[in-house]
């Protein structure tokens, strides 16, 4: 991997887990006292009421459960809340066997069992994360289930492209290599909803194919006012939907509709730009040359057709990606505002062999009284491209 590596979740979900995790081992490590009173290895006068070799077991086989998960956790281990409701059953049958003394541990299990359910929400069977990776391998195994050959990038299918896109082309390495079919992405950054809200970090991933079918899947993990927030975009057969959680359970906004379904495929575009831009060859786009540093692209995908000029510095770099076409958001996804968009990008790194912008930002030219700002901050952990 290159570039900046970024955390596998937002701060408050580095924050959180680690701290209940160390709960959760202590507490296991503690279950090891029942299990010497016991089995008579030594007096726990606060464990008084386990006796037996049965007792022993029971609070032995209860630590190793509590800790396994404690460290699960710490570790996060994807289904480590299948461990962690099997851990808390156990040490509740535990500390029943001795409640006067041990009842107190009952406090620790509804967090230990808190913890599950946020695990479950998070990443079971039914979660943005699950329907993220099933969305996105689905894709890709379309992709892969396509026969045509795709072959090399020879500077004939350079020929019909605008000086300025095959020059770009050159520069990020696409000559001499495959065509481009799809990438998957990770990115960290900070996003807000506006001039004056306050930032939230986040961490990212998606994946976009572009043969035979157009898709794109991206899913983000930020922090909202110290909560963990789950966000699911899904494009695929030219429609779109937007979904963002609290804590994995409680919906904040959801987005549909033929302006999301615009929006999204002027970011669709945009993505093919910046992280595939060898793909642009194959892309239903047309070009108009405006001057030495800019062309204007218009893009199909479906019954939806976008525009927006790419803008160049002398090296042939792309610095800038502007288009009109793109809708803002109100906070809960429910309406779209129609407004200028850009986003300057820069620092180019190689990634597997292709050289493209590893940072970015999203602005919105919006009129007064918030004018243009901001709204995104990224960095490109890694891209793959195939």
């Amino acid at each position: 991997m290159n570039g900046n590596t970024a955390p596998r979740r937002a701060l408050a979900s580095l924050i959180l887990p680690p701290l209940i995790g160390v709960v959760v081992v202590v507490h296991g490590l503690i279950h090891l006292l029942g299990a010497v009173t016991g089995f008579g290895w030594a007096e726990v006068p606060a464990l008084a009421g386990v006796t037996g070799g049965g007792g022993g077991l029971l609070w032995l086989g209860a630590a190793l459960l509590v800790t396994a998960a404690g460290v699960g956790l710490l570790l996060r281990w994807r289904r480590w809340w299948l461990l962690g409701a099997a851990a808390a059953v156990a040490s509740q049958i535990a500390i029943v066997t001795d409640w006067s003394e041990a009842g107190a541990g009952t406090a620790v299990n509804a967090l230990l069992l808190l913890a599950v359910l946020h695990g479950w929400l998070a990443e079971g069977p039914r979660s943005m994360r699950v329907r993220y990776r099933r969305g996105a391998a689905e894709a890709l195994k379309g992709r892969q289930d396509d026969s045509r050959e795709s072959g090399i990038v020879t500077e004939a299918d350079l020929s019909d492209l605008p000086v300025q896109i095959a020059t770009y082309l050159r520069r990020t390495g696409t000559l001499g290599k495959p065509h481009v079919t799809s990438f998957r992405a990770e990115i960290h950054g900070r996003i807000r909803s506006g001039p004056r809200a306050p930032w939230m970090t986040f961490t990212g991933e998606q994946v976009n194919t572009y043969s035979p079918a157009v898709s794109r899947h991206f899913t983000m993990d930020a922090a909202m006012a110290g909560l963990p927030v789950d966000v699911l975009h899904v494009l695929t057969d030219g429609r779109a939907t937007m979904q963002a959680e609290v804590c994995s359970a409680f919906p904040v906004a959801r987005g549909a509709g033929p302006e999301m379904d615009r929006a999204e495929t002027v970011t669709l575009f945009n993505d093919l730009c910046i992280m595939a831009p060898a793909a642009l060859i194959d892309a239903p786009v047309a070009w108009e040359s405006v001057d030495a540093h800019c062309v204007r692209g218009t893009y199909t995908n479906g019954e939806h057709t976008v525009s927006a000029e790419l803008l160049f510095d002398d090296d042939g770099d792309l610095v800038d990606f502007v288009s009109d076409d793109r809708f803002a958001a109100d906070p809960g996804g429910k309406s779209f505002t129609r407004r200028r968009w850009s986003t300057p990008v820069g620092d180019y790194q190689l990634w597997h062999g292709r050289r493209l912008a590893s940072r970015g930002s999203g602005v919105w030219h919006a009129p007064a009284p918030d004018g243009e700002f901001a709204y995104l901050e990224m960095t490109i952990a890694d891209v793959v491209t195939d």
